[in-house]
C-alpha cells in the first residue's frame, strides 16, 4: 500500500507540470473585433451627425433676412353708408415691409451656429476615444475572470488527487496521514468551488455589460486568450512630462474651445442690442372714382422704421454682462477639465510604474519562489517527511500569485487605456489604434 501511495504522490507532482484545458475550436472575440463592432453600431455617433447637419442648416437660416411682410387693408371708410366713392381719403391698401435685424446679429448667429456644429466632430472624436476606452475595460475585465477561472478549474483536478492521497493514506493507517488532512483538503475543495462561482457571477456581468456594446449575439463568445501586444506595451520616456498646452490638443478640451468661442460669439450678439432694429415699409392706395365720375389719383406711401435703445441699463448691458459671465465661467471650467486630465494621466502613468515593478517582480522572483516552494513541500510529503497542511498551504500560495499576475496584468492594461485615451491628441502621444491590437 505504501508503494500504491508513493506512485500516487509522484504522479501528483507530474501533474503540476501539465495543467492545460488542451485546444478548442470555440471562436474568440479579439478586442479588435469587439471595439470595430462597438464604434461602428454607436448610436450617439449617428445622433451627432444629425445634430451637426442641423445646426448647419440653422446656420445658413440664421444670416437670412427675416420673410418681408404684406398687409392688405381698406382705410378711412366712411361709418355712415360704407360707401368707397363718398369720401375722397378712402382707399384700399397694400403694403409691403421688410425688417433688418439689428447690427450684424444675422452674421454673427450664423457664425455661432458654425461654431457649435464644429463642436459637434470633436465631440464625436472624443466619444469614440470613451467608447474604445470603455470596451477595452469590459474586455479586460472578461478576460481576467476568464483566465482566472481556466487557471483555478486547470489546478482543481490537483487539489483533488490530493484529498484522494490523504484519504487512502489515512485508511492505510501506514502514511501518517490524519483526519484533518481528509478534512482540511476538503474544505479547500470548497473553497476553491466558492471561488468559482465568484468568478463565474463576475464573468456573467462582465459579459451582459460587454454585450452592451457588441450585441447580444457577440457578448456571449469567450474572448481571445492573449491581450493585445499594444496593451503591453512600455510607457512612452515623457510619460510624466507634458505641460497644460500639450493638452490642447485632447478632442474634448478642442470641443470645449469651440464652445467658448460659440459664447464670445453671444458676447458680441448681445452688444448688438445698443443697435437700432430698421424697417422699410412701403404702401400702395387705390382709390375709387368720385361721385361725379371723375378719377383720383392712386396714392404710394414709403417710410423708414426704428427702434431707440435707450434705456440700456436693465436690458442691453445686463444681458452683455451675463454673455461675458458665461464665457468667464466657460473658461474656468477648461481650465480644470486640462488640470484633471492632466492629474489623471499622471496617476494612470504612476499606477503603471508601480504594476510594472510588481509584475516584474512576481514573474522574476515570487512566482518562480511559490512554485519551489509548493514542489518542495509536495516532494517532502511524497517522501514522508512533509505535512499536509503545509503541502496544500504552498500549492493554494503558488495559485493565488498566478492569479494575481493575471489581475495585475490586466489592470496594468486598463491604465494603460487610460492613459492614452487622457493623452490622445497630445504632441508626441500614441493613440489607441484598433489596428494595433492585432494579437
Amino acid at each position: 500500500m505504501n508503494n500504491l501511495l508513493h506512485v500516487y504522490k509522484t504522479a501528483i507532482i507530474g501533474a503540476l507540470f501539465f495543467t492545460s484545458l488542451g485546444l478548442s475550436a470555440e471562436p474568440r472575440l479579439a478586442l479588435e473585433e469587439a471595439i470595430d463592432i462597438a464604434v461602428r453600431g454607436d448610436p450617439w455617433s449617428a445622433q451627432s451627425i444629425q445634430l451637426q447637419k442641423a445646426l448647419l442648416d440653422e446656420s445658413v437660416a440664421a444670416a437670412a433676412l427675416p420673410d418681408p411682410r404684406i398687409t392688405l387693408s381698406a382705410a378711412n371708410l366712411p361709418t355712415d353708408t360704407f360707401d368707397t366713392r363718398q369720401e375722397g381719403m378712402t382707399q384700399a391698401t397694400i403694403g409691403l415691409s421688410q425688417r433688418f435685424p439689428r447690427g450684424d446679429s444675422r452674421y454673427l448667429a450664423r457664425d455661432k451656429k458654425k461654431e457649435l456644429a464644429e463642436s459637434q466632430s470633436f465631440q464625436r472624436e472624443n466619444r469614440q476615444e470613451l467608447v474604445i476606452r470603455s470596451v477595452t475595460y469590459l474586455w479586460l475585465e472578461l478576460w481576467k475572470t476568464q483566465e482566472s477561472v481556466r487557471l483555478i478549474e486547470s489546478n482543481r483536478g490537483l487539489f483533488e488527487q490530493l484529498a484522494d492521497v490523504a484519504e487512502a493514506g489515512y485508511t492505510s493507517t501506514m502514511n501518517g496521514s490524519r483526519q484533518q488532512d481528509i478534512i482540511r483538503a476538503s474544505l479547500e475543495l470548497t473553497r476553491l468551488d466558492d471561488r468559482l462561482t465568484a468568478l463565474h457571477s463576475r464573468m456573467e456581468t462582465a459579459r451582459e455589460e460587454l454585450g452592451e456594446w457588441v450585441g447580444s449575439d457577440t457578448f456571449r463568445l469567450r474572448v481571445s486568450e492573449r491581450i493585445p501586444p499594444n496593451l503591453l506595451a512600455r510607457l512612452p520616456s515623457t510619460a510624466f512630462d507634458f505641460s497644460d498646452n500639450t493638452l490642447i490638443s485632447h478632442s474634448s478640451i478642442r470641443a470645449t474651445d469651440q464652445l467658448i468661442d460659440a459664447g464670445a460669439i453671444d458676447i458680441e450678439l448681445a452688444r448688438q442690442a445698443y443697435k437700432p432694429e430698421w424697417t422699410v415699409s412701403a404702401k400702395y392706395g387705390f382709390r375709387d372714382r368720385a361721385p361725379n365720375g371723375q378719377d383720383r389719383a392712386d396714392l404710394f406711401s414709403v417710410g423708414i422704421g426704428f427702434d431707440l435703445p435707450i434705456f440700456t441699463g436693465n436690458r442691453q448691458d445686463r444681458t452683455v454682462s451675463a454673455a461675458v459671465a458665461r464665457v468667464e465661467a466657460a473658461k474656468s471650467d477648461r481650465m480644470l477639465q486640462v488640470r484633471r486630465i492632466k492629474a489623471e494621466a499622471r496617476a494612470a502613468a504612476a499606477r503603471i510604474k508601480r504594476l510594472d515593478d510588481r509584475i516584474r517582480l512576481y514573474e522574476q522572483a515570487l512566482l518562480p519562489q511559490t512554485a519551489e516552494q509548493a514542489n518542495a513541500a509536495l516532494s517532502a510529503y511524497n517522501n514522508d517527511d512533509g505535512d499536509f497542511a503545509e503541502a496544500v498551504r504552498a500549492r493554494i500560495a503558488e495559485l493565488n500569485a498566478q492569479v494575481e499576475l493575471i489581475q495585475m496584468t490586466a489592470e496594468r492594461a486598463k491604465n494603460l487605456t487610460s492613459f492614452r485615451y487622457l493623452t490622445a491628441g497630445a504632441s508626441g502621444r500614441p493613440s489607441f489604434s484598433l489596428k494595433n491590437s492585432q494579437e
